[in-house]
């Protein structure tokens, strides 16, 4: 059930495009309402919320900080290295990225 919602949530904030993924993984890691969710990320990235859903912002700040765009930028991170500048940005664990650690160590 978790997963579908997750996918919702993200896509009405255009996902990677914007922010909608970094606010839903606050929702469901932390348990925090919509508003809250979006304050906490908009105060790491140090954007308004309304930034936020601005894909053009957003584009700049992602690239920015490594934590993943929606179209490849040769030498960018990309896959479980933009997740985990996602984990240090957000302060929070991602499942995968802990899976990903155990499977090299």
């Amino acid at each position: 059930m978790g997963m579908p919602i997750a996918h919702i949530m993200t896509s009405g904030m255009s996902g990677i495009r914007a922010a909608g993924d970094l606010v839903a993984r606050m929702e469901f890691s932390k348990s925090m309402r919509i508003g809250e969710a979006k304050e906490y990320v908009a105060k790491k990235l140090d954007v308004s919320t309304i930034d936020l859903s601005d894909e053009y912002v957003m584009r700049e700040i992602r690239e920015d900080l490594g934590i993943g765009v929606i179209t490849s930028v040769a030498g960018a991170p990309k896959g479980i290295a933009a997740k985990m500048n996602i984990e240090k940005l957000l302060d929070i664990k991602i499942n995968s990225c802990e899976r990903f650690r155990k499977q090299i160590a």
